[in-house]
């Protein structure tokens, strides 16, 4: 739960100190810029908070590794829910406002992930997990994130390297299967979910595994 914290906490920082003009730059997730992403920031902080008060009484049906399903294709942009992010964000017009909004939103999601018991069951998507496993997965959704923020940022700052290791760590579980050990944390993400294509010389590295990339994650 500390490991949430800190990777929240990270990303929201790293959103508070953009510049305005970053916003309208293209972030890692197909079709969205960075402001578009910042929105979609702000509906994941509504969901924790949602999850959060929504206990569950039966016996847990994920944790952390099976919350995640592996999708056959990766997202275009063109999903209904995708599309009407687009239009959300756009309605901020000032990027100001979209930081207030996640800053507001995004500290309360925070609190309530620090008060919240990490044995209480909790319902969310129609599965039940213990708040322990549903915060430990969202530990690499912040990561993925704050990789998709800072794509064509190079100024921006970085995930804390606890939250590359442990969001590795469970891209492993996910997949079946360990990373080569010269990949880093950031290039096994990276190169796992599709965000970036292995090189020649990384294809031979990773032998069998690159049949199964990537892991799309929903």
């Amino acid at each position: 739960m500390d490991l949430f914290s800190r990777s929240w906490a990270a990303l929201r920082t790293a959103v508070a100190e953009l510049p305005d003009e970053d916003f309208a730059q293209p972030s890692g997730c197909t079709g969205w810029l960075v402001r578009d992403l910042v929105c979609h920031l702000i509906i994941d902080a509504q969901d924790v908070l949602i999850t959060l008060v929504t206990p569950a009484e039966t016996e847990p049906t994920r944790n952390a590794v099976s919350y995640w399903d592996v999708a056959e294709t990766p997202p275009t942009g063109d999903d209904p829910l995708d599309a009407l992010i687009v239009r959300l964000a756009a309605a901020y017009e000032d990027p100001r406002l979209l930081k207030f909004h996640l800053d507001d939103v995004g500290s309360a999601a925070g609190r309530a992930a620090e008060l919240a018991d990490p044995a209480v069951r909790v319902g969310t998507r129609g599965e039940v997990l213990t708040v322990d496993d549903y915060l430990s997965a969202y530990v690499l959704e912040w990561t993925l994130h704050h990789l998709d923020l800072i794509a064509h940022l190079p100024g921006a700052a970085d995930p804390p390297a606890e939250g590359l290791a442990w969001s590795r760590e469970l891209l492993e579980k996910i997949a079946g299967a360990s990373f080569p050990a010269s990949f880093s944390d950031r290039d096994a993400l990276l190169v796992g979910t599709g965000r970036r294509a292995p090189t020649d010389a990384e294809k031979v590295e990773l032998g069998e595994l690159v049949a199964k990339l990537p892991f799309i994650l929903g």
